[in-house]
């Protein structure tokens, strides 16, 4: 008979390796200051709509479920003005590295409040999905520093697994809406044209008079979507070329169409190596000290 798997091996099998793979702590920091940065400047720039919803007739007022769930209020002037502030201190402290997880966890709530009132007055946009999931899952791994490089814990790679995949969600459940209310005839259709003339900005006007690539960009559109789950999977270089690829396509349709994805864009970082920054700067500083004295390198 075979004994059972216990300890290590135990813990080996199923989906625990690769959802638990363990990251630097390193790369949370950088990640956790990106992240809580973008988010002071996504209130004050990106999705403004909750201070003016405090003054919108209740009757306008259609709170999403997650709203219902949670019974949060329905905005009033001075309820949005504070939960602005609550939300910018809770971010700039986060993004210090102090009190990760208190902070976090406040910014997080703040920001699932915010997000979901912007959301209840009939548009919803699906680009602060995978933003919302990082700021929950990064308070988990508590404290993590910049020099932490060498540091690898399973808290970090949960963490770190989940930014990743609720992006990958994104991409993919889009093209999965396209089939299930467009089907295949989506990518031969005249959606592109359509936002290009909306928006005509730049290259857009002469792109919409040309169907054919119209239908080409679309079809990619769509294959890139249905592909995305491979980020999961890739690694090296072959993971650089997919990141740049759809850093490309959100810096095309922002030039193109003036539609942005930087909540979405932001949380792609979680597939980068930021680790490595700080043994980067610290080498290249070592080499700059090195070639201005060059006795004492010797």
């Amino acid at each position: 008979m075979t004994a059972p798997a216990t300890g290590s091996r135990a813990r080996a099998t199923g989906l625990r390796p690769w959802l638990f793979a363990p990251v630097a702590l390193a790369r949370v920091a950088w990640l956790r200051t990106l992240i809580y940065l973008y988010v002071v400047f996504d209130v004050l720039v990106v999705v403004t709509d909750p201070i003016p919803h405090g003054w919108v007739p209740v009757e306008l007022y259609h709170p999403v479920l997650v709203r219902q769930v949670l019974h949060l209020p329905a905005p009033s002037p001075v309820y949005v003005r504070v939960l602005l502030a609550v939300i910018l201190l809770s971010a700039l402290v986060a993004a210090t590295g102090r009190l990760p997880r208190i902070a976090g966890l406040i910014c997080a709530f703040g920001m699932l409040d915010w997000i979901s009132n912007a959301f209840s007055y009939s548009k919803i946009d699906h680009d602060h999905y995978a933003l919302i999931i990082a700021l929950f899952v990064l308070p988990t791994v508590g404290r993590a520093r910049y020099r932490d490089v060498d540091v690898r814990t399973e808290a970090a790679g949960w963490a770190i697994r989940m930014i990743q995949i609720s992006a990958v969600a994104i991409y993919f459940l889009s093209a999965w809406a396209k089939m299930r209310f467009g089907t295949w005839g989506w990518a031969n259709g005249s959606t592109l044209i359509w936002a290009l003339t909306r928006r005509p900005n730049g290259l857009a006007p002469w792109i919409a008079s040309h169907p054919t690539l119209t239908h080409a960009l679309q079809w990619l559109i769509l294959v890139a979507e249905s592909c995305s789950p491979a980020l999961l999977w890739l690694r090296g270089r072959a993971l650089a070329a997919g990141l740049l690829f759809f850093l490309g396509f959100h810096a095309s349709t922002y030039y193109l169409l003036r539609i942005h994805f930087l909540p979405l864009v932001v949380c792609l970082f979680a597939f980068m190596p930021l680790e490595r920054i700080a043994p980067y700067v610290a080498s290249r500083r070592t080499a700059r000290i090195g070639r201005n004295n060059p006795v004492t390198s010797r």
